[in-house]
């Protein structure tokens, strides 16, 4: 009888492992250089309507994505997956863990192990995540109201309990990269030895390393109920186990005494609630500067106010854009387009954001945009975060684009043109 290929033994022992609940976890690497591929997939097994599913969770370099499949449709894709899109795999189950590599030949060879782990993992559905969101945050959460008496996710909370856990990775990765507590543990609990999803080693540049022991201080500006602001001082206090001084700023005072209240509740040392706006806010000088969903022009007085204070990391998440959309030419060819209303309203959203990194990289940032939450949430899902490299406005030949694209579109003020005036 001819024996299966290493690729058939490879998923009919992971559809064994799935039916027989011996299943802990399936890990897919792809191929070097496919266009669009994820970084790597991740698959359990979960529960749904009691019914076993193989659960797939797509790692991008700024996104997760997750896909749900029956056992059946579970085993069809994974085989396509290994003959056309993956060059590496691995199965651990309560029994043996298999791993699959692609040979010099194009022949995989399928390798046994023994069992890393002897016990599957829980197979809710909705099970509570370890690593940056683990029980240590409970307190300020059920504060919060996202986590019920009990403990548990409050289901009209699970987007934002998910905003926060995105938030969390996407500031880890950003203070690696400022070289603040590159050696401290913040990754995902699914890979211990890894840097995490989109890590880019610590840069080398002016302001990079910290004076060991020193405080960091971080601003988040118009921080609301302050959901990420006790998430950014839990990250640093709790979990890096690092000095660190957060201070939330909001214009309404209600939600500055309740969330003084909750800091106070909880023993939250260097976390403080301040009254006042993003523009005038006297603050001291600071590491970091935050400010998500800031209204319009609000975007830009946070960015000013980062540079001002000697920020070496500026991070918003701007919406409303109301400024540049009433000023803008339909230069050809796009005049014909721009006539539709929707496509004006997108230009000028683009402008805006663009212009905004453009304004940074010429006072000494390196700029990257990236989306926060997925589109499915809000529309409003882009963050733009900027690290100080440089001394700022030194570099003439970084503020061309900026006029030659106010000057193309017809642009006559945007709200960070005073550095345009002084520089």
């Amino acid at each position: 009888m001819k024996q299966p290929d290493s690729i058939e033994r490879f998923v009919s022992e992971a559809a064994a492992s799935l039916t027989d609940g011996t299943f802990v976890r399936l890990v897919l690497s792809p191929l070097a250089g496919a266009e669009g591929a994820p970084q790597k997939i991740l698959g359990r097994c979960i529960l749904l309507k009691g019914a076993p599913h193989l659960s797939l969770t797509f790692r991008h370099a700024t996104r997760d994505t997750t896909k749900n499949l029956t056992l059946t449709e579970g085993t069809d894709w994974l085989r396509e997956q290994l003959r056309h899109g993956f060059r590496s795999a691995l199965l651990g189950t309560t029994k043996s863990d298999w791993q699959l590599i692609a040979g010099e030949s194009g022949s995989p060879r399928l390798i046994g192990h023994k069992p890393t782990r002897k016990q599957a993992p829980p197979r809710e559905h909705d099970r509570k995540r370890a690593g940056l969101l683990d029980s240590s945050a409970d307190d300020w959460l059920q504060g919060l109201g996202v986590l019920d008496r009990d403990g548990k996710l409050r289901a009209s909370m699970a987007d934002k309990h998910r905003q926060i856990r995105r938030y969390l990775e996407l500031l880890s990765h950003l203070a690696k990269e400022c070289g603040w507590f590159e050696s401290a543990s913040g990754v995902s609990p699914e890979e211990p030895s890894s840097t995490g999803a989109g890590s880019i080693p610590p840069s080398e540049h002016l302001c990079c390393r910290r004076d060991a022991g020193s405080t960091l201080r971080l601003a988040d500006m118009g921080c609301g109920k302050g959901y990420l602001t006790f998430g950014a001082w839990h990250l640093f206090q709790r979990v890096w186990k690092q000095p660190v001084r957060v201070l939330g700023v909001e214009v309404r005072p209600e939600l500055v005494a309740s969330t003084n209240k909750l800091a106070r509740q909880i023993r939250a040392e260097g976390l403080e609630f301040i009254s006042g706006n993003i523009a005038s806010t006297q603050l001291p000088r600071m590491d970091a500067l935050i400010a998500l969903h800031a209204c319009n022009t609000a975007t830009d007085d946070a960015i000013r106010r980062g540079i001002e204070l000697g920020a070496k990391l500026i991070v918003v998440a701007p919406c409303c854009h109301k400024e540049l959309r009433p000023q803008l030419n339909r230069p050809e060819p796009l005049a014909s387009v721009l006539h539709h209303g929707i496509m004006e309203e997108r230009l000028a959203e683009w402008l805006t954001d663009g212009l905004r990194a453009l304004f940074l990289e010429w006072a000494g940032y390196r700029t990257k945009l990236m989306e926060f939450v997925a589109s499915e949430h809000t529309p409003k899902n882009l963050m733009l975060a900027a690290i100080r490299e440089r001394e700022p406005f030194a570099d003439a030949a970084a503020r061309k684009p900026i006029d030659e694209l106010k000057a193309w579109f017809g642009i006559r003020h945007h709200a960070l043109d005073d550095w345009l005036e002084r520089h």
